[in-house]
């Protein structure tokens, strides 16, 4: 059977009948109030959104409720780019699908959007990274549309240069990090490691999460996982949700899905993604794969050193724009994320995720190049 939702335990500025009273105006507000029979507030997990469970009679939604703007956006732009996420990664069949969004007002600065709630368990690893590839697979054999038509999600001409931008830009915040010498030495050598182009790299382009770790897919009834967290998607490059469904600082990331992946279970998920690719796997050679590995492994690292830096300060008044802000979230959550970003930025998890990368130049190799026709 499905599981429940998880009821949030908050007591404070974060609990559940504050956001629920707000949350219940904006429906009636919307006209959407009157088919909602419960409303339930659940755990605080994710550092970007609360999220309300609404039992309809019609089937039950969810209401995700920004903090902030991960991408960077007012409130108004954020809302149209997450609609336009789930709107187009619903099309691959492993997203939930988009019934609305409440505007900002009063209530809710940054408004909320409303999905479709997937009744579901956790991922679990290493059983369940079958089901995900396949799910990662749907996603990024979908069609892509043409240039102008991808707004309003980010299209870089160049996929690989804006990651690695992305990825440089947020390493500015190494050196107020605390990070020690060691580590820093570290972390520099993997920077210098990463290439300045990859050849093919805009015809590899396709519709990706670049937030698909464990922790953001439910496994429902019928064994299909499901992403439900896409508020990052861009039109990039496939091999950078591979790597975030199987890094080591993406499957200990979530206490739910926490775990350790052999460097053979690695390459078996990608083997399954490049069969479930069939012959579009061809496109994304092994090589270009293990760069997007390093690329999102260093994107994970510099996010760690960014979060360490602004979990500190205050947060925003206005409603837009990106807010790390401790304040924000649970306590709980919040310490799970620093002891997370604090073991992912030690030594010997960076010299971990160095030997790894090196073990699998050499697995990689002997990956297929194409495959079958696509199940």
């Amino acid at each position: 059977m499905p599981e429940p939702p998880v009821p949030s335990a908050d007591t404070d500025c974060r609990d559940g009948p504050s956001l629920l009273t707000r949350l219940s105006r904006a429906l009636r507000r919307a006209g959407q109030f009157d088919a909602v029979e419960d409303l339930t507030t659940l755990a605080d997990t994710g550092l970007a959104h609360w999220h309300v469970w609404l039992h309809r009679a019609d089937g039950d939604w969810v209401a995700r409720i920004p903090k902030q703007s991960q991408m960077g956006l007012p409130a108004t732009a954020n809302l149209a780019y997450q609609a336009a996420c789930f709107a187009r990664a619903a099309a691959g069949g492993h997203a939930p699908a988009l019934h609305g969004s409440l505007p900002p007002d009063e209530d809710l600065p940054r408004g909320a959007l409303l999905v479709e709630a997937i009744a579901g368990r956790p991922a679990r690893l290493p059983e369940d990274l079958p089901t995900i590839a396949h799910s990662l697979a749907g996603l990024h054999r979908l069609p892509c549309p043409s240039a102008t038509e991808r707004a309003p999600l980010l299209a870089p001409a160049d996929p690989w240069r804006a990651m690695r931008e992305e990825v440089l830009g947020q390493a500015t915040a190494l050196p107020e990090a605390g990070l020690g010498a060691e580590a820093r030495r570290l972390i520099a050598a993997q920077l210098d490691a990463l290439p300045e182009r990859l050849p093919g790299a805009a015809h590899m382009a396709r519709l990706i999460s670049f937030d698909a770790h464990p922790g953001n897919f439910l496994v429902d009834a019928r064994g299909r996982a499901v992403l439900v967290d896409l508020e990052k998607c861009r039109y990039g490059l496939p091999g950078f949700d591979l790597a975030h469904a199987s890094l080591y600082t993406s499957t200990t990331w979530d206490r739910a899905s926490r775990a350790t992946l052999s460097r053979d279970q690695v390459a078996d998920f990608y083997a399954d993604w490049r069969e479930a690719m069939g012959p579009a796997a061809a496109d994304h050679p092994p090589d270009a794969l293990l760069a997007c590995r390093r690329a999102m492994w260093l994107w994970s690292l510099t996010w760690c050193a960014k979060w360490r830096v602004a979990q500190g300060q205050r947060p925003r008044d206005a409603a837009d724009g990106e807010d790390w802000s401790a304040a924000l979230s649970a306590d709980t959550l919040v310490a799970h994320v620093r002891d997370r970003v604090d073991h992912y930025l030690a030594p010997a998890t960076l010299r971990r995720g160095r030997d790894e990368l090196d073990a699998l130049a050499a697995q990689f190799t002997s990956l297929p190049r194409h495959t079958g026709p696509s199940p």
